[in-house]
């Protein structure tokens, strides 16, 4: 696994380096958000580690750059910013994890062996089923030309359900992509956010685009229900 990290913190940077190092993984850092940019859009890595409070351009700048430009690398975002929001403008910019300071080593190390398992595929800007639209960006969601106001959880399900759409999501699966994966959640969570959904994005409108696949999980019906 090769990793790219973006932190200015000269010794917390080095400390990760040679963490990761000592556990196989290549490493190549910067210190600032404007060469991290550069490497990350021309280098090729695994995974990149990105700080949000960097000096010339900061982490959400290149989270948002790096997608603009068609690069999916899977990025952790590794900060000291712990508010609600600043993790829901990060993903909304393209982030894939979000990781506190101060983080635990393990917990890092498991959670960039996890995105790396994932890959990058490629994933667009604005995402459809049929008339359904969600606007990562924006974070805006629409059905039939209306809008349609989702909690953040609910955008986070519904996102991942249009990423894979006619694909069968196991509520394990839902749970390690929505949920925090490193804390305990009942399964039935999912069961109970899925009924919300249909609620808002199925229901008024008669459709039946969110699908329970009985013994196997959900899936959301490409052409829209």
């Amino acid at each position: 696994m090769k990793v790219l990290l973006v932190e200015d913190e000269v010794r917390l940077a080095d400390t990760v380096r040679r963490g990761l190092v000592a556990e196989g993984v290549t490493v190549d850092v910067a210190h600032d958000g404007g060469t991290g940019y550069e490497r990350a859009l021309h280098g090729s890595h695994d995974v990149l580690v990105l700080d949000l409070m960097l000096p010339g351009r900061n982490g959400y700048e290149v989270c948002r750059d790096l997608r603009a430009a068609g690069v999916w690398t899977p990025v952790l975002v590794l900060t000291a910013k712990d508010g609600e929001y600043d993790q829901v403008d990060a993903f909304d910019l393209g982030a894939d994890d979000y990781l506190t300071k101060p983080f635990s080593f393990p917990v890092l190390l498991a959670r960039l062996r996890a995105l790396h398992r994932r890959g990058a595929p490629e994933r667009p800007v604005v995402l459809t089923a049929g008339d359904l639209v969600l606007d990562p960006g924006s974070h805006r969601v629409e059905r039939a030309g209306e809008p349609v106001t989702l909690t953040a959880r609910e955008f986070a399900l519904l996102e991942l359900l249009l990423r894979r759409r006619d694909e069968v999501l196991s509520k394990t699966e839902i749970l390690r992509a929505v949920w925090d994966p490193v804390v305990d959640h009942d399964p039935n969570v999912v069961e109970v956010y899925v009924r919300y959904l249909r609620k808002k994005i199925d229901i008024p409108f008669g459709r039946n685009a969110l699908q329970t696949v009985r013994g196997a999980g959900y899936r959301l019906a490409a052409d829209g229900g």
